[in-house]
């Protein structure tokens, strides 16, 4: 592409991350339902049943690298749906604790399939995933390196 071409959209590296990450949000979706989850849900769901100790709403925040605006109205969904319980710090009520309820632990033993599922129904090569997994994980370590160099 010379200088002053004009880019397309299908060169653009950000456009086809975006793609994916919606095509994937999107295959999970039928697989979810039946547990009565979205997707962001899931996600949530799996960073805390990872600590068997409640978690800060900012931990987990920068745990799936979201901001407090998204993470908020999502937390307050789990919380509606039995899965979640939000406590107030007594000693600084600015923070927020999350933890798993019963209902939420009994949800991981129905999710553990998912991910299964999900190989069963896209994967022809399970290696190759890894190895896509791999290289996604790469370029965000590489943008937050590149970010956080940039404002310092």
């Amino acid at each position: 592409m010379g200088k002053d071409s004009t880019p397309t959209l299908e060169s653009q590296l950000c456009f086809a991350l975006y793609a994916a990450s919606r095509a994937v949000a999107r295959n999970y979706g039928p697989i979810l339902d039946p547990l009565g989850i979205t997707y962001p849900q899931y996600l949530t769901m799996l960073a805390l049943w990872e600590s068997p100790d409640a978690v800060t709403v900012s931990a987990l925040g920068q745990r799936l690298r979201l901001d407090s605006g998204t993470l908020t109205p999502l937390l307050k969904r789990l919380e509606a749906a039995g899965l979640v319980t939000r406590d107030r710090d007594d000693g600084d009520q600015r923070r927020v604790f999350i933890r798993v309820t019963d209902a939420g632990l009994a949800l991981r033993v129905e999710a553990r399939n998912v991910q299964h599922q999900i190989l069963e129904r896209y994967a022809t090569n399970v290696d190759t995933l890894a190895t896509i997994k791999d290289q996604l994980l790469s370029i965000v370590e590489l943008m937050d390196q590149t970010q956080a160099a940039s404002t310092h």
